[in-house]
C-alpha cells in the first residue's frame, strides 16, 4: 500500500505504523480468505469465488486454532476477507476470538449483506476497519460486480456502518471500465462520511487474468494518479483529512516522490525516506493470504502457489520455513530482478513491484512488471 495522504499530505493514518515504522522482525498482515463462497460475481475476482463453499473449508475449530497461532506468533492484524466472509455461519464467533486473542482484527466486503443488525455486530466486536469494495457509481459498479442492485445495497452497508461511527473503507480496483468514476468515487466519500478510500490497480490472477486486456493503459494510469493526487491534496486544503491509499503497485509511490521532486524538494525527501522505509512490494514478507481451505500464499494474488496448508503445520512455522524456495526468492528479490526492473534506480522503494503480474504476462515471477508506467529516462535507464 501507498499512503498518497501521508506522502502529500502528512496525514497519518491508523494503519502507518504497519508501513513506515522499523520493526526488527515485523510479522506479516494475514488476509484469511475464509470462505470463497459469495453473492456477487466480481469479473475481476482474484479468489474465483461463486456461489458455493469448497468442501475443503476450514471449520470453526480449526479457524480458531489456526487465529491461536497467529496470536502467538505476533501478527498485528488478520483481514477476514472471501468470497464473502459475511456468509460464513460462524464469522462473529471467530472475530470474536481473534479480538480476545489480543488481535486486530479488519474485514474486506462487498457491503451488500451490511444490515443495521450486521453492522451493530461489527460494531460490538469491535472490528477496527470495514472494508467494502465499490467498483463504479451505479450500474457500472452492478455491470462489473455481476448482480443488479448491489450498488445501493454496498451504499446501504456504507451507511450503516458510518451512523455507528464505525471507520469504513471505500474500495475500488482501477479499470477501463469504471476509471473515470474516480472523481464521483471522491465526492462519495465525502458526502457519506466515509474515513478511508483505497485504488486498486489490477492483479492478473483468478478471474482478473482475464480482464488484462481492461487494464489501465500507462497513460491512463498516470492520469489516474495525477487525479487522486491532485484530489487528496485538495481535500486536505479544505479541513477533510480523509486517508487515501493505492494498492498492487508500488510504482505509484515513486511517481509521486517525481512530483514532489518538481513541486516541493523538502516534501520530496521526506516522502523518500518513508518509502524506503516501507520498502515497496512486501508479498511474502509483511503480508501473507491463507485460503478458505489452509493453503497459504505469499499473499492474496498467489492462489496458484502454496507454500503449505495449516491442516498439516501451523502458520508460524510454514512462515519461517528458510528452505521455501519462492519465499527465500522474495524476500531476496532485487538479486533475481530481471529487465527494467533490474535496472531501475528505485528498485530500493519499490522492490519489483507485483510479481504476479509478470508471470502472468512473461511466464516468469522475476521479469519485469508490466504495469509499470514510468519511462527509462523517469528510472534511471539510458
Amino acid at each position: 500500500m501507498i499512503s498518497i495522504s501521508r506522502l502529500l499530505c502528512d496525514n497519518v493514518g491508523p494503519g502507518d505504523y504497519l508501513r513506515y515504522e522499523k520493526r526488527d522482525v515485523p510479522r506479516p498482515v494475514v488476509v484469511w480468505n475464509c470462505t470463497r463462497q459469495c453473492n456477487l460475481r466480481c469479473l475481476h475476482c482474484y479468489a474465483s469465488a461463486d456461489g458455493h463453499r469448497s468442501s475443503c473449508e476450514l471449520n470453526t475449530s480449526e479457524g480458531m486454532e489456526f487465529i491461536r497461532d497467529l496470536a502467538a506468533f505476533h501478527v498485528p492484524v488478520i483481514l477476514f476477507s472471501g468470497g464473502e466472509p459475511l456468509m460464513r455461519h460462524d464469522i462473529f464467533d471467530l472475530a470474536i476470538f481473534a479480538r480476545q486473542q489480543g488481535l486486530r482484527v479488519a474485514i474486506s466486503t462487498n457491503g451488500t449483506l451490511i444490515t443495521q443488525d450486521i453492522a451493530a455486530k461489527l460494531n460490538d466486536i469491535g472490528f477496527s476497519e470495514v472494508g467494502i469494495s465499490i467498483d463504479g457509481i451505479g450500474l457500472n459498479n452492478d455491470i462489473f460486480r455481476g448482480r443488479k442492485g448491489a450498488y445501493e445495497l454496498a451504499l446501504q452497508g456504507i451507511r450503516n456502518c458510518v451512523k455507528l461511527g464505525m471507520r469504513v473503507s471505500l474500495r475500488l480496483t482501477m479499470t477501463r471500465h469504471n476509471h473515470k468514476d474516480i472523481p464521483a468515487i471522491f465526492k462519495l466519500s465525502e458526502d457519506e462520511n466515509i474515513n478511508r478510500i483505497c485504488f486498486y490497480h489490477l492483479a492478473y490472477s483468478g478471474r482478473g487474468g482475464q480482464l488484462q486486456n481492461e487494464d489501465l493503459t500507462h497513460a491512463e494510469t498516470r492520469q489516474a494518479l495525477d487525479i487522486i493526487c491532485d484530489t487528496t491534496v485538495d481535500m486536505h486544503r479544505r479541513g477533510l483529512e480523509k486517508e487515501v491509499l493505492t494498492v498492487g503497485s508500488h510504482t505509484d509511490g515513486v511517481y509521486v516522490y517525481l512530483k514532489l521532486q518538481q513541486q516541493d524538494p523538502v516534501r520530496a525527501e521526506k516522502a523518500l525516506e518513508l518509502l524506503k522505509i516501507n520498502g515497496g512490494n512486501n508479498s511474502g514478507m509483511k503480508i501473507s493470504s491463507v485460503d478458505d481451505c489452509g493453503h497459504v500464499h505469499p499473499d492474496q494474488f498467489w492462489w496458484h502457489y502454496s507454500l503449505g496448508n495449516i491442516k498439516e503445520k501451523p502458520f508460524s512455522l510454514i512462515w519461517s520455513d528458510s528452505s521455501q524456495p519462492l519465499l527465500l526468492g522474495l524476500r531476496d528479490r532485487k538479486r533475481l530482478l530481471k529487465g527494467r526492473c533490474s535496472e531501475c534506480r528505485y528498485v530500493s522503494i519499490c522492490n519489483g513491484n507485483l510479481r504476479v503480474r509478470a508471470e502472468s504476462v512473461h511466464g516468469d515471477i522475476w521479469a519485469s512488471d508490466p504495469a509499470c508506467y514510468l519511462t527509462d529516462e523517469e528510472i534511471g535507464i539510458k
